[in-house]
């Protein structure tokens, strides 16, 4: 079992850090800032073994450089699709790769997510899947370099895992996500007890994550354009195209 801890950076991203009680050793997920990361590892008196790179954006890259200083022996993962983006990482992965994280006793499924970014990937370990920008609790990443067509099949291959699969995604876009979710389908109960459930989480100053997949797939419109009526109330008549459609109408919304 790990340990996985958020630690806030920027206005709204997590950097996710991976702890076991009795190791050393701690992993960090898209450390956009070093600053964070290192007065954890000093509090909690763990050295740095590996960084998770999701893909090549600046808020999950910044910190590499001064972490890499602080532990030069220190492995950077990352998606080799964007290797020329992310100079500093020491190994380049892809769709079925599996990262060995020995001390951990763990090891990572890599999985290609295009579509937020062209070669953006994810890592999962039932029931853990970091995924960066693609899948956010309530919503998914922006259209930066890929098509609807790819992220729309990024996100079908992460409904494909367990129901139970414990989503820790990057930023803190809840309550703006489900503001739009909400004028999406205004009569979905599931969705609004969803939403009162998180604003009483942001009020006590918690994450809303991580979600799972059970949750997402019943609130999150971006996961329910197979469902007929939906797409009915769109006029689609295919999931690409109301998803295409919803993603485009959250670029214009105003939250």
């Amino acid at each position: 079992m790990l340990t996985i801890s958020p630690l806030a950076a920027f206005e709204d991203n997590y950097i996710w850090c991976l702890c076991q009680p009795a190791n050393p050793f701690c992993v960090v997920v898209d450390p956009g800032d070093a600053k964070p990361v290192l007065a954890f590892l000093q509090r909690k008196q763990k050295s740095l073994y590996a960084i998770l790179i999701t893909h090549h954006h600046p808020d999950h890259t910044g910190g590499l450089a001064e972490l890499q200083q602080a532990w030069p022996d220190v492995r950077i993962i990352g998606p080799a699709a964007e290797k020329a983006k992310i100079p500093l990482l020491t190994e380049q992965v892809q769709q079925g790769d599996m990262v060995e994280l020995t001390p951990f006793n763990t090891q990572f499924q890599v999985i290609d997510l295009p579509g937020h970014t062209h070669g953006h990937i994810g890592f999962y370990s039932e029931p853990y899947l970091f995924c960066g920008d693609t899948l956010f609790s309530a919503g998914c990443g922006r259209l930066f370099e890929g098509t609807p067509a790819q992220l729309h099949n990024s996100l079908q291959k992460l409904t494909a895992l367990p129901a139970d699969t414990e989503v820790y995604c990057t930023h803190e876009y809840t309550l703006a996500n489900l503001r739009f979710a909400l004028t999406v389908e205004p009569d979905n109960q599931l969705l609004a007890d969803y939403q009162q459930h998180c604003q009483q989480l942001r009020q006590q100053n918690k994450p809303t994550l991580p979600t799972n997949l059970a949750t997402e797939q019943q609130i999150n419109p971006f996961l329910r354009c197979e469902n007929n009526s939906l797409q009915q109330r769109y006029q689609q008549d295919s999931a690409v195209g109301l998803f295409s459609q919803l993603r485009a109408m959250k670029d214009q919304f105003k939250s």
